[in-house]
């Protein structure tokens, strides 16, 4: 399997779910470029050439002064944009997140570990299940940022564009509830405090701790 990866794939991601989870269909319009910009975080610049390969595709049609709107071929040819399964995410995360930790351990400057606690406040502070998916996205890009180390920032950042998608962000708010943030939470902070405490093995056995009951919860597997 190949995962398209960078702005443009992550917005013809975000077209995706935009259309699956707002129910739209052939013959609805899209938001205008410059709120598909705010809403998914790129220039309007990556919108427009990502609304231009969907309409080579056949999937919109754009009208100058009206807007764009799917097409009956919108729902088939999203779809190339490619979604890898949530159980591929997070077999790529069990690879990645614990065995980056030993050198965020060793090169985690001040500067890194309080913006590890900036997003630990922001979990703790989020009400939604949106809220608390971007903090833990935030905080979990952290842990790679302090590094310092490009590949493994590179890695993170496609990791974190493999997550926008439809079925994964429908897994977390289906699975989202006070009890369950509260215990992911805990287990955030008991990997902050393992990083805190120098502490590689620690730092690594928390994050495998978490990352088994992330699995658990969205997959119904501990496998």
């Amino acid at each position: 399997m190949t995962l398209a990866v960078g702005p443009h794939a992550a917005t013809l991601r975000f077209i995706d779910g935009l259309v699956a989870d707002g129910g739209l269909g052939p013959g609805d319009k899209l938001p205008t470029e410059r709120e598909l910009s705010a809403s998914a975080g790129v220039s309007r610049a990556v919108v427009r050439a990502a609304l231009d390969t969907l309409e080579e595709r056949g999937a919109v049609v754009r009208h100058v002064g009206r807007g764009t709107f799917l097409t009956p071929r919108a729902s088939t040819e999203l779809e190339l944009a490619h979604h890898p399964s949530p159980a591929e995410i997070m077999a790529s995360r069990f690879v990645l997140e614990p065995e980056l930790l030993p050198l965020a351990v060793n090169a985690a400057t001040r500067a890194d570990i309080d913006e590890m606690h900036r997003c630990l406040r922001g979990g703790h502070e989020a009400t939604t299940s949106e809220e608390f998916e971007r903090w833990d996205t935030l905080l979990h890009h952290s842990f790679a940022l302090a590094t310092h180390n490009m590949v493994l920032i590179g890695v993170s950042k496609l990791l974190i564009d493999s997550r926008i998608q439809p079925i994964w962000g429908s897994l977390k708010r289906r699975s989202f509830n006070p009890e369950l943030k509260k215990c992911y939470c805990t287990e955030h902070e008991a990997i902050v405090a393992a990083l805190e405490d120098r502490d590689p093995a620690a730092a690594s056995e928390a994050m495998r701790e978490h990352l088994r009951h992330v699995r658990t919860t969205l997959l119904g597997t501990d496998t």
